[in-house]
Formats: structure tokens, sequence, C-alpha cells
């Protein structure tokens, strides 16, 4: 963030500075160009004073001299052409032929002075020309030409301008240095805050954002922003406490009240005393499910963060248990697990996550085959819809998981429905269960970056596919 600011304060403060530099540099090279012109104006005026008095009286040789030591002190050509524009007197040969044709010489002839240069910039070639006549209005008998080479003006603006920028250099090395400990200065407490946000959204309530340093702006922001931890802390600490103590208070009513209703069981007499009073157990067992349920989603949810762990590890301590469960129902498990795999655990574990996938499996499926798979996100191959099609992981960084089955199934409006707490398929309604298990495990596989997605599972025998709940955890 640092270099982001630097990065657009020194091209900025670069641009001010160039904004009053340029505007400068050009006023110096106008002001160095009408110097010049002055100077080589009041020559050319002596030069047509001179030339008139030379032009009437015939008497040229001591303005030839005059032009050829000016030519040879100054390196200025100088020419008198009379008004047909011809050369009648010049410094040198190479001045009289410069003379013929120019412009300028046709504006004097004319009586007027031709307009000065702006400026001679640094890249012009050209020489200064300089036009006066001789004479005025309809009396002009000729005029006077100087062409005034630009090297040693060029090179005084040079000079101005590599001054100019050396000058330049030193407030925009002042601001490039005040930048670095002022945006240090300003970033800090952004940083400290960027980092308190971060440990937050993992979990840790206790980090707080620090005041100390900084605007007051962000010092107030800070402020606030604790203040804001500070109620959310409190308000979840309200939450679990008022779950556990009412878990607390329930638990032994409840199971007071579930001893009490399966003693009646010696005095209930008839066919439908009995069935209701069946019904009546079955009750309190699901109320206290439920409540078993409720307390271990909010203790779920009080984990703080995701940590690595060994896919291997994870499963070794687990297969041996899930195998005899679907032993019990006639189920066959699969399992297909490359070594290596490492990937951010929920909170909570891994373990917990997939112990009640493959519970609700071996539950709920009503099928025959169980297929668990893992793959990386490298593209290789994992269980599909079909149970043989490859459906690698897409993108890398991740570590795909599969609880395929064949059983039943829901149907897509189903699967899209089955993510939300207390919801329960229609077909198993009967069967022990709150319909809390996947709500509590897609909010912790989400809480570590992962996701979790109801897919189309393995083909059943009749037609028809299974269900395939995948999980998606980023790989460690």
């Amino acid at each position: 963030m640092l270099r982001r600011l630097l990065a657009l304060l020194v091209p900025i403060a670069f641009l001010i500075t160039a904004s009053l530099a340029v505007p400068l540099g050009a006023v110096t090279a106008q002001r160095q160009t009408q110097e010049m012109y002055v100077d080589r104006l009041n020559d050319a005026g002596r030069f047509a004073s001179l030339g008139s008095t030379a032009l009437r009286t015939g008497r040229v040789e001591g303005l030839r001299g005059e032009l050829e030591r000016y030519e040879d002190l100054y390196g200025a050509r100088v020419a008198v052409v009379d008004p047909s524009g011809r050369p009648v007197l010049a410094s040198s040969p190479d001045a009289a032929r410069a003379a013929r044709g120019q412009e300028e010489a046709h504006r004097a002839l004319g009586g007027f002075r031709p307009a000065p240069p702006t400026a001679v910039w640094p890249w012009s070639t050209e020489d200064l020309v300089i036009a006066e006549p001789i004479g005025r209005d309809s009396g002009v008998e000729g005029a006077v030409l100087i062409s005034a080479p630009t090297g040693e003006l060029r090179e005084r603006i040079l000079g101005s301008w590599a001054l100019l920028g050396a000058l330049s250099m030193v407030p925009l090395g002042v601001l490039s240095a005040v930048a670095w400990p002022l945006s240090r200065w300003v970033l800090r407490p952004v940083r400290r805050l960027d980092e308190a946000t971060a440990a937050i959204s993992e979990g840790d309530l206790s980090v707080r954002a620090d005041r100390v340093g900084g605007p007051p702006e962000l010092r107030r922001l800070a402020a606030s922003f604790n203040a804001m931890v500070d109620a959310v802390e409190r308000a979840l600490h309200r939450q679990r406490a008022f779950v556990s103590d009412a878990s607390h208070q329930l638990r032994n009513p409840l199971a007071s009240l579930r001893l009490a209703v399966e003693n009646l069981e010696p005095h209930v007499s008839g066919e439908e005393a009995r069935q209701a009073h069946a019904d009546a157990v079955e009750e309190a067992k699901a109320m206290h499910r439920l409540l078993n349920s409720l307390t271990a989603a909010t203790r779920m949810e009080s984990f703080r963060a995701s940590e690595p762990v060994e896919l291997d590890e994870v499963l070794a301590t687990r297969l041996t248990r899930w195998r005899a469960l679907a032993e019990v129902e006639g189920i066959g498990l699969e399992t297909r697990v490359p070594e290596g795999l490492r990937a951010l655990a929920p909170p909570g574990g891994l373990g917990s996550v997939l112990d009640e996938l493959m519970s609700n499996a071996i539950r709920l499926s009503g099928g025959g085959r169980i297929r668990l798979s893992a793959s990386a996100g490298d593209g290789e191959a994992d269980a599909g819809a079909d149970g043989d099609r490859g459906d690698g992981a897409r993108g890398k960084g991740s570590v795909v998981l599969h609880v395929a089955d064949d059983g039943t199934g829901l149907t897509p409006e189903e699967r899209q429905k089955a993510l939300q707490r207390f919801w329960r398929g229609p077909r198993h309604q009967n069967v022990e269960g709150t319909g809390l298990g996947l709500a509590i495990c897609a909010d912790l596989v989400e809480s570590s970056g992962g996701s979790l997605r109801l897919l189309p599972g393995l083909p059943r025998p009749d037609g028809g596919f299974g269900l395939d709940v995948e999980v998606r955890l980023p790989k460690a």
C-alpha cells in the first residue's frame, strides 16, 4: 500500500513541478530571444541610417567596411538591397546570396517592419532574420537585412533550461523525501486496521486496531472499529452464554420428562394409548437430539481459524468405523484417495464434516454403494455424475472431496433447499435427524474458504443418480 501511494504521489509532484518549470522555460527562451532581437534591431537601424546617406551620395565604401567588420565581429551576415530587392552592398558574397528573395526584405521595402519572433527554441537551426527599411512610407530607398546565427543563443537557452531543471529537482526531491514519512504516518493505522480485520475474519475477536498515530480521522475510525468489535464480541458472548444456559436448564427437565414418559409404559393399556405413548417417547427423543444439535452448532461456531491437515491421517482414524457402520446397513464403501494431500481443515475439524456426510449417506441414501474420493486441483480424476466420468478439480490450489452414493438421491429443487437449516426431505421425515447436519457442514467449510455443493451421485441400477456431496477446500 505504501509503494502504491508513493507511486501516486511522486508522479503528481513531478507533474506539478513540470507545470511550473515548462512555462518558466518558455518565458526564459522568449526573453533571451527578445534581447538578441532588440540588439540586432538597433544595429539594423544604425545601418539603415548609414545606408540612406551612402545611397544618396554614392559613397558606399565606408559602409561596406562597416558591414564586413560587423560580420567578422558577430558572425551575422548583413546586406543592403535597393527597392527592387537586388543587393547593392553586402558583408560577404554569402550575405548577398542570402538576401535574394527574402520575404522579410519585401515587407521592409513596403515600409513595414517584420514582426519580431516569438522565441528561438534549442532544436531550431534557422537564423534570426531582421529587416529594417531605409527611409519611411513612400520614401523607402531600400532595406537592410541582418541574418544572425542563433547557435550561441540556443546554447544560452539550453544552459538556462539546465539550471532551471536542476533547481526544479530541489522541490521535487524535497516532496519525494517528505512523501515517504508522510505516507508511512498516514498508512500505519490503515495497515494495522487491515491486520485487525484479517484476524477478526479468522475468528479472533480479541484483536483491536491501534488508535495511536496517524491523522485524526483514521484515529476516530480505529476507535469506531474497536467499539464495533466490542459490541459484536459482547453479542456473541451473550448468544453463546444464552445457548449454554438454555441447554443446561432444559437438559435436566427434558431428561426427567423423557424418563417420566417412558415410566408410564406399564400403566398404558389399549392399542391407541400404547401408540400415543410411543409417539410421546419418540418426540421426547427428537427434542433431546435437537437440543444436542443446537449446542453442537454453537460450539462449532466458536472455533476461530482453519488449520492444515493431512487427509491421509484424517481418514486413517475414521475409515474402520465407517466401514463397520456401512456393513451393518449392507452398504459397500469404496475409497479413492491419493496420498500426500494437504488441505485447510474447517474450524471444528475436517473429520467432523466427513463424519456427518458419511452418516447421512449410510442412514439416508437407501443405496448399496458409497464412494469417497479426493483429488488435487491439477486435473486428476474424481467421481463424476456417472461414476466413471473424470471431473477434475477446477483450478489450482484446491483439494476436492466427494462423498457419492447410488441411493434415491435428491431432485434439483431438493438439492437447492437441503443446505438450509432444519430442512428435511419428504422421504426422511420419519428417519432420525434434525435437518441441521448439512447446513452446519456447509457453514464450516465456507468459513475455511471452501465450498460445499450437492450434485448428482453414482448411477442407480434402476436408472437415475444418487447424491454426491462435493467439498472443495483450499490446498494447504
